[in-house]
Order: C-alpha cells, then sequence, then structure tokens
C-alpha cells in the first residue's frame, strides 16, 4: 500500500503544466545570495498569495517513482477543479491501475494490482510528504507551483540574489495539527518573475526532509505553470519523484470515481 501511495501523490504532484525545454538539476539550484536591496516587500508577499486564475485544467503526464521498488512509469490524466477537488487515473504498459481523487473533505483512492482502496483525511498526505500540515489547498498550490508552505512575513526574511529572491525563516516555524506540534526551517527560492524554484522543507521534529523543484515554467493562455516538477522526500529513505506534463487543456471533463465492490479497504499505516 506505501507504493500505491507514492504512486496516488506521484499523480497528484503533476498539475504542473507545460513549456518548451527539458529540466535539469542546474538550473534548481539554491541561488547565491547578494545584498541587492529589495524595493518593495508587498508586491512580493502579495504576488506569492494570489489564487490560481484558471476554473479547472487537465494534464496528460509521464511519471517516474524511485523509491527502491521497481515500478513501471506511469502515464496519468489529472484533472483539476480550482479549490474544488483533484482527479486522477493512472495506467502502466496500457493497462489502468489506479485512480483517485483528492477534495477539502479527504483523500480517496483504489489500485488494481491489489484490489484494495483508501479512504482518508489528509493524514495519509501528510504521512507521505513527511509533513503535517498539508490540507486541499496547500495540496493544489504544490501541485501548480505556488507557495504551499505557511508563510507569516514577519516570520520570514526575504534577500534577492543572483537568480531571483529566497525567502527564509527567521526562526522555527511551529505548526499544531490535532495536537502534535512540528517545527520547520523553511527555505522557498523564486525566479526574478517570482515563479516558485525550489521548496526545502526541514522538519526539525524528526529530522525529515521535503524538497520540491519547479522548472521550465511557462504561459499557458496567460497563466504560468511549471512543465516539470521533482519531488524528494527523505525520511529513513528517500524517495524520487519526477513529473513530465505532455498535454493540458482548460476543457471540463467527467470525473467518475467509484470503488469496485470486490475491493478491500486498507487500513492507513
Amino acid at each position: 500500500m506505501k507504493k500505491l501511495g507514492i504512486i496516488i501523490l506521484a499523480a497528484s504532484v503533476l498539475s504542473a503544466c507545460h513549456t518548451q525545454k527539458t529540466a535539469t538539476e542546474t538550473t534548481a539550484t539554491t541561488p547565491i545570495s547578494t545584498t541587492k536591496p529589495i524595493k518593495s516587500n508587498k508586491v512580493f508577499f502579495n504576488k506569492i498569495a494570489e489564487k490560481p486564475a484558471f476554473e479547472q485544467v487537465k494534464i496528460n503526464s509521464k511519471i517516474n517513482v524511485e523509491n527502491g521498488s521497481f515500478i513501471p512509469p506511469i502515464s496519468a490524466t489529472i484533472y483539476i477543479e480550482n479549490g474544488q477537488k483533484v482527479w486522477m487515473n493512472m495506467a502502466a504498459l496500457f493497462i489502468n491501475v489506479a485512480r483517485g481523487i483528492a477534495t477539502p473533505d479527504g483523500v480517496k483512492a483504489y489500485e488494481s494490482y491489489n484490489k484494495t482502496y483508501i479512504d482518508s483525511d489528509f493524514s495519509y498526505l501528510n504521512d507521505l510528504l513527511k509533513v503535517n500540515f498539508i490540507d486541499y489547498t496547500s495540496l493544489q498550490n504544490l501541485l501548480i507551483g505556488k507557495t504551499f508552505t505557511p508563510i507569516n512575513e514577519q516570520d520570514f526574511e526575504l534577500t534577492q540574489n543572483a537568480k531571483g529572491f529566497s525567502l527564509n525563516s527567521k526562526k522555527n516555524i511551529k505548526i499544531e495539527v490535532d495536537g502534535i506540534l512540528n517545527e520547520y526551517a523553511i527555505q522557498n527560492d523564486y525566479s526574478e518573475d517570482l515563479n516558485l524554484i525550489k521548496v526545502s522543507l526541514n522538519n526539525l521534529t524528526n529530522k525529515d526532509l521535503l524538497e520540491v523543484y519547479y522548472n521550465n515554467w511557462g504561459k499557458v493562455e496567460e497563466i504560468a505553470f511549471p512543465k516539470n516538477v521533482k519531488i524528494i522526500i527523505k525520511g529513513k529513505k528517500t524517495d524520487q519523484i519526477l513529473i513530465e506534463n505532455t498535454k493540458f487543456d482548460f476543457s471540463k471533463m467527467a470525473t467518475p470515481y467509484s470503488v469496485p465492490n470486490n475491493y478491500k479497504k486498507t487500513a492507513i499505516k
């Protein structure tokens, strides 16, 4: 079931969209800080807090998951209704292998190999990402390359650097959810156009690390999306999710979801 969880997360994450180049580690390198002054913090914080402008978007993507087990390349269709749901359908070797849906109420998914399904709140995705604050809004923002980490302006230092801007937490960011307190060191790097380049989220409570890289930003009908997304989850072991988006449009589509009768519910572990 853990393998399924990684696949589902990978499919969800692919809502980043498309332009022209190939992603490289070099483009995602943390910028080198300079002392160049920033004219207006207000413009920056207003920009990164903007809500997505689309009503819905459909993305066809290719996903590769590296987690120590063999997982074949995955073809996925992801459909996002802004603020309402993320629906996904996945296939490997031309066979449908999983389907899932995330709404503000939680996450549901089933996979055909073991004929199992999950029905959970967002604790499931938080467990996969090694954090405790992911809800629907932050999940959708993560998928489309918008700031998904909690940001309170007074808790962060903004500096300009050779590639754009770097936003670093001045102190440990404490987040308590359901009585569980975690502390984080957060760094977000942005391009000169204020597109998100990298998120580094160090969970100081358990020493886990989440890194998300966004590359090759471009505009689709005047809305900016990254073409490639790389997610690195470092806990007791390291998992990587590599996403390349190949086709998208903004038309509406049906999003059927129902668990087959002979599937068994799996407990979240």
